[in-house]
């Protein structure tokens, strides 16, 4: 039995195989065959492997009658080695002389499974070096040696990392695993992607692996056979696709078979790289014009979403390419041809791994598209001779105004492309941690030609209007957002900037006075000392060095320190010649204190004192030349402090992979927590652990501490995440209210969905005042067969259709206009198709329609009356309301006769129980289903609370004046709490003392 053998394919390679077959006869390692395969040839490679196994006895020839792929050549190779290893060769390669020596040293050495060596690549046919050396180093990387499971893992787990080195010739094996891998593999014909396949196999049964990428005898000719990047047609293209599936289907089909082995993340690695690898070919191989067919090609393939995550991801990459590169034309171009293309893919709504994925690229490229629109906004700014440069670090909100121009400053890890940065040119970026907004100073003097010069920040801006403003005790107007409505509110657009810019010479924030604002200190010596974090000294020094630098500006400097005069933020607008003699005065001034500092021990806001000390030098500057006569005309406007100027939070996608994902969006005030956290804890104890629940909660005012408790709380379902966001900026400017006492603004949320997540196409809505018992993946699975949402008919509102003599058939009929109000359905509970809905209705649309005062359940008709004939009905289990106030006698039963008896049915086995109306087990814990209610409730950590309204709800008002015994227990026993506070909380237990003393306090009582 030799040591090793060498099992080579060969296949219509009469230019190479004769160089291959020489390779193995000059071995300095003797001990092995070469089993070589010709898979029906049909040019001279049946005569040169007869040829050399005449002169060398160590070539065993075995020859296919008929052409049956690479896969099937290969498995008939292992089925005839003998040798204890075996290693994969193609017929257009080649080995050095010393390579089977190497290996079989380094198996001797540590004998295991698997060996894997590196490579030495060859370019072919015009391959470049660069591309030869990029393609030897990725293959030759290091690898970490492993046992068991974790080899298959590193390979193909996307959540380990994925190496993706597949490549089946590149490994020695041990004989008796490869012959017992190919044993279990399939006996079709795969191409294109079965070494990903037989890879797959081979790793998931191994025991051992050892990386030896030292040993790189083995030579690869990159660019000879089916490598390459020559133009391919779109039906070449779409034989690609069948191939590549034929291997993804094998993959799935060992998968399935051997579920011990738990493949699953590694089937779905495998065929998520490989389609990566097949779409490569779709980017670099199809002629653009061919794109948009061979996409039709790939859909019928795979499908339309796997197809849109990946022409989505050349999206983003070509977007990306266009902002770091200074020459993006080209990039840019790129990217636009392929979101182009997108617009012919129809994805449907899911809550799959497949539809994540999908969305999660999308996302990314659509943000750096936005980057790169509002990026065009810098080739106006050079056009204009008034510019005012607003400094930031971070992302922010801008005014619509080509004069005012974003800075970008601190450390760039990502250069927003719709910014200037302070680190191109001449400029002191680096100094920034102590100049703060001086490197934009620095900068604008160095680099930029205009007729004036402004400074701003991303958060403080000039008010530009004729109107004054209230001010806050520190001299600034307070306000939220950077939009629209401010621009018309402060003048902030280019026209009346300039018509405001052009009347003077320098514009500064007011001089405010100093006895009066900033905790009225007096003068700004006092101030300066008031600041707990900068040295007293410093300001000192900086004196010094003015006055022996401009001595004729002592005076100046010592009336503005004794003063009680003085402007802030080192904002202003000069002209030219202005900004420039400032300039040349002051940064001389900065850099002779900055070279005497030892800023060694200083605190963060110490190091900052240059910035510090140039507001002050500002001030001087100006004194001294209103004294001396400059004739400057100057303007002092007001500082305009916007708190929020971040963009509109933005939620992006979970980077879960390994579990469908399950969208679920609930809307909840600060009051509500303890509500929202028994919803939320009911459906996660009857969550599905193969799925991930993506739990979003819309708010105003959730204080932060009751959030983070939330997510602490939440920790212990590992396939949940938990995140609040904002929706304050949304409802700006909408008169919302609700016509129902039981009924809250946050109703209006829902319709929110669409623009708040995305990314998502399909989300589940559900109230906060409702119970789960089932597991709601199986309610957001539902076909929504393409309608606009899913729901539940109300019962309550059809019953009412029928009450003799009522309103409520009017009222649906003249109000909401519904053409057949027996398809009324309950909002608490939605599935809704985001996708559609969007589509159909923006925003604004939707929250113009809820501010009709008409409307008696406000959101509720709204999707009633503008999504009529566009509802998939759900089974009435999912919609349970409970019996409130006696309707289910006094009332369902006079709602149609099919509609009671479905929800009577429902009342058996109730997946969600909706505690709608006024009727709540935390005001009347008596009340229907309550018990099954408190069953969650009491494993939350907002239990309490929840039972302080419980004793606050059937507190009874006890008339002044009359007389309460002194041990009068304070629930009577016929009291209905009794009969869920006393299992809960026995008498003289600490939990009962606990809510006796929150009784006394609710009454008064010490």
């Amino acid at each position: 039995m030799p040591k090793i053998s060498i099992i080579v394919a060969a296949y219509n390679v009469e230019n190479y195989l004769q160089q291959c077959l020489d390779s193995l006869s000059n071995q300095t390692f003797s001990d092995f065959e070469a089993i070589v395969v010709d898979d029906a040839s049909t040019d001279a490679t049946t005569e040169i492997i007869r040829h050399a196994a005449a002169k060398d006895p160590r070539i065993r020839p075995i020859t296919h009658q008929r052409n049956q792929g690479l896969h099937l050549t290969r498995k008939t190779g292992v089925e005839h080695a003998t040798g204890e290893y075996a290693f994969f060769l193609d017929g257009d390669d080649d080995l050095a002389p010393e390579a089977c020596a190497q290996f079989a040293k380094a198996m001797s050495q540590y004998p295991v499974d698997i060996l894997h060596f590196g490579i030495t690549v060859i370019g072919e046919n015009g391959i470049l070096d660069d591309e030869c050396k990029a393609f030897e180093t990725f293959n030759n990387a290091p690898t970490e040696d492993c046992t068991n499971a974790d080899i298959v893992q590193n390979i193909y787990a996307e959540a380990n990392g994925q190496q993706v080195d597949w490549r089946v010739t590149q490994r020695m094996y041990r004989t008796s695993l490869l012959k017992k891998a190919f044993a279990a593999m399939t006996n079709e014909r795969l191409e294109r992607a079965e070494d990903g396949y037989e890879c797959l196999v081979i790793s998931a049964l191994a025991h051992t692996y050892r990386s030896c990428k030292e040993c790189r005898g083995y030579k690869y000719h990159y660019g000879r056979g089916v490598t390459g990047t020559n133009q391919i047609t779109v039906q070449k293209y779409a034989d690609f696709c069948q191939q590549f599936a034929r291997c993804f289907a094998a993959a799935q089909d060992f998968t399935n078979q051997h579920q011990d082995l738990d493949l699953q993340d590694c089937t779905d690695g495998y065929r998520w790289k490989a389609t990566e690898i097949l779409a490569n070919d779709l980017n670099i191989r199809v002629p653009d014009v061919a794109k948009a067919d061979a996409i039709q090609a790939m859909i019928k393939v795979f499908g339309p979403t796997i197809v849109a995550r990946e022409v989505w991801r050349f999206v983003r990459d070509n977007a990306w390419k266009a902002i770091i590169s200074k020459n993006n034309g080209e990039a840019l171009n790129r990217a636009r041809m392929w979101q182009d293309l997108t617009n012919s893919i129809d994805v449907p709504a899911a809550g799959n791994i497949e539809n994540n994925r999908y969305l999660g690229i999308r996302h990314r490229a659509e943000e750096l598209l936005t980057d790169l629109d509002t990026a065009q906004n810098k080739q106006a700014y050079a056009d204009q001779n008034i510019r005012i440069f607003v400094t930031t670090h971070k992302n922010v909100d801008t005014f619509d105004s080509a004069i005012m121009q974003p800075v970008q400053v601190g450390p760039k890890s990502y250069r927003f492309p719709w910014a200037f940065h302070d680190d191109e040119g001449e400029n002191i970026a680096d100094l920034n941690p102590r100049y703060c907004e001086l490197t934009t100073q620095y900068w604008a003097w160095k680099n930029i030609d205009a007729d004036y010069y402004g400074f701003c920040h991303y958060r403080r801006y000039f008010d530009f209007s004729d109107t004054p403003h209230e001010e806050n005790p520190y001299g600034e107007i307070m306000d939220d957002y950077i939009d629209a409505a401010a621009a018309k509110k402060y003048g902030l657009d280019d026209e009346n900037i300039a018509n405001v810019v052009k009347q003077y010479d320098v514009i500064t924030t007011p001089f405010g006075n100093l006895e009066k604002i900033i905790d009225k200190h007096g003068t700004p010596r006092a101030l300066w000392e008031a600041a707990p974090l900068l040295h007293d000294d410093d300001l000192k020094r900086c004196y010094q060095i003015l006055c022996s630098m401009y001595p004729d500006y002592k005076q100046d400097a010592q009336a503005f320190f004794n003063g009680n005069k003085a402007c802030f933020c080192n904002m202003f607008i000069m002209k030219r010649e202005i900004f420039f003699d400032y300039c040349e005065w002051m940064f001389p001034i900065l850099e002779e204190f900055d070279k005497n500092t030892d800023y060694s021990t200083y605190s963060k806001e110490a190091l900052r004192t240059p910035g510090h000390l140039s507001e002050r030098l500002l001030n001087i500057y100006l004194l001294h030349h209103k004294r001396i006569g400059s004739n400057w005309k100057f303007k002092e406007l007001q500082c305009v402090h916007f708190t929020n100027p971040e963009p509109a939070e933005q939620l992006k996608p979970l980077d879960i992979t390994d579990k469908p994902i399950v969208p679920v969006v609930f809307a909840a005030d600060d009051n509500y927590v303890p509500q929202l956290t028994t919803t939320v804890y009911s459906a996660m104890k009857n969550a599905d652990p193969h799925y991930f629940y993506d739990v979003t909660v819309l708010q105003r005012n959730i204080a932060w501490d009751k959030q983070e408790r939330l997510r602490g709380f939440f920790k212990q379902f590992p396939n949940m995440n938990l995140r609040f966001t904002n929706v304050d900026r949304e409802l700006a400017g909408y008169d919302l209210s609700t016509n129902n006492a039981h009924i809250s603004v946050e109703t209006y949320y829902r319709f929110l969905i669409q623009k708040v997540l995305p990314f998502y196409d399909k989300v589940l809505y559900l109230d906060s005042d409702i119970i789960i018992n089932g597991d709601i993946a199986k309610l957001y699975n539902i076909d929504l067969q393409g309608k606009m949402l899913g729901a539940i008919r109300d019962i309550d509102f059809l019953a009412n259709l029928n009450v003799k003599h009522g309103k409520r058939m009017g009222y649906a009929q003249t109000v909401l206009k519904m053409k057949n109000p027996y398809d009324y359905f309950q909002a608490g509970v939605l599935v809704l198709n985001t996708k559609a809905m969007r589509e159909h209705y923006t925003i604004k649309q939707w929250l113009t329609y809820a501010s009709n005062p008409d409307f008696i359940y406000n959101d509720q008709d709204v999707l009633n009356a503008h999504c009529e004939g566009n509802v998939l009905y759900l089974p009435w289990e999912w919609n349970v309301v409970h019996d409130c106030g006696g309707r289910v006698g006094n009332l369902f039963t006079q709602a149609p006769n099919d509609i009671y008896d479905a929800y009577m049915k429902s009342r058996s086995n109730p997946q969600i129980i909706h505690y709608a109306g006024f009727q709540k087990p935390w005001t009347d814990p008596d009340c229907d289903f309550a018990s099954i209610y408190w069953r969650y409730a009491r494993e939350t950590p907002f239990y309490e609370r929840l039972l302080k309204r419980v004793v606050k709800a059937n507190e009874p008002e006890i008339p002044e004046g009359v007389f309460r015994p002194q041990h009068e227990r304070a629930v009577g026993e016929d009291n209905p709490i009794r009969k869920i506070v006393d299992p809960l909380m026995p008498i003289g237990s600490r939990r009962r003392d606990a809510v006796k003393a929150i009784g006394r306090v609710i009454r008064g009582r010490k």
